[in-house]
């Protein structure tokens, strides 16, 4: 009994001294990165780079006039509209072709011809069919993100090991039962896997729509700032995104790994 109670005791110190010694390398990693960054801005000049200072001022300047806060919601607002619209849209769909086979056989051609077409070749036509305003880009972003959830639903189902269902249905299980007991617990890790992937693609693709029709969001700020000559704002804009993807892929792995563990999510 003692010896069981010592345990977590124990393994308390080593914990905290992994967490430190994680943040430590963390910030041995960042400092490093900060010293590169300022020796290139150093060695090839304010006209081609901007420093880590310049680029702090730069930042705090467009957040104090509102710039960077007002981009910063622009894309992210219509980033988390498309990629949501095309998880909702992705995964029943790659369910229903995953199980019927002849969905598959119609609608895999279509989703393979597509799917590897790039979003930026549909900009003008989401211009003209749905206009500048926020549809034509929430449409692009959808785009960039059904087709990745779709497969990689489908891929989920046809993972599923088949006796597990045949199992399923000698027991007396109908296709309702099927679904909600075995088909959704196996593909909703492969889900999750392409809601994540479909976000990265969501940020690839929200520059290129912003930079040709918008006037406000990161890639419109970026754009704005060729054209002013400011180097630092596209410094401003390109970390803008890097840390709202960041924080965006957290949010999904924080929610998945609480809320779907018990079917086998690991983030």
């Amino acid at each position: 009994m003692t010896a069981v109670a010592q345990r977590p005791v124990a393994a308390v110190p080593g914990l905290r001294r992994r967490r430190f010694a994680g943040l430590a390398w963390t910030a041995v990693t960042l400092a490093a990165g900060l010293a590169v960054w300022a020796a290139v801005a150093w060695w090839y000049g304010p006209t081609l780079t901007a420093s880590p200072a310049d680029t702090l001022r730069a930042g705090i300047d467009l957040a104090e006039d509102g710039s960077l806060g007002a981009s910063i919601l622009a894309s992210a607002r219509r980033i988390l509209s498309g990629w949501a619209l095309g998880v909702l849209v992705g995964a029943p769909v790659g369910i229903l072709m995953g199980r019927v086979t002849a969905i598959r056989r119609l609608l895999d051609p279509y989703i393979e011809f597509f799917r590897f077409i790039p979003p930026i070749a549909f900009v003008t036509l989401a211009i003209v069919w749905f206009g500048i305003g926020e549809t034509s880009k929430i449409i692009l972003i959808f785009y960039t993100s059904v087709f990745l959830v779709t497969v990689n639903t489908i891929a989920g189902v046809l993972a599923i090991d088949e006796s597990k269902l045949r199992a399923a249905t000698s027991l007396g299980a109908n296709r309702r039962q099927l679904l909600h007991a075995v088909v959704l617990p196996a593909t909703i890790p492969y889900i999750i896997t392409g809601a994540r992937l479909a976000m990265g693609n969501s940020f690839l693709t929200i520059v290129s729509a912003e930079i040709v029709a918008a006037d406000t969001g990161l890639g419109a700020l970026i754009w704005q700032a060729r054209n002013y000559g400011r180097i630092d704002w596209i410094f401003v804009g390109i970390i803008a995104l890097g840390l709202l993807g960041y924080t965006c892929d957290r949010l999904i792995r924080l929610l998945a790994g609480r809320l779907l563990r018990r079917y086998g999510v690991k983030v």
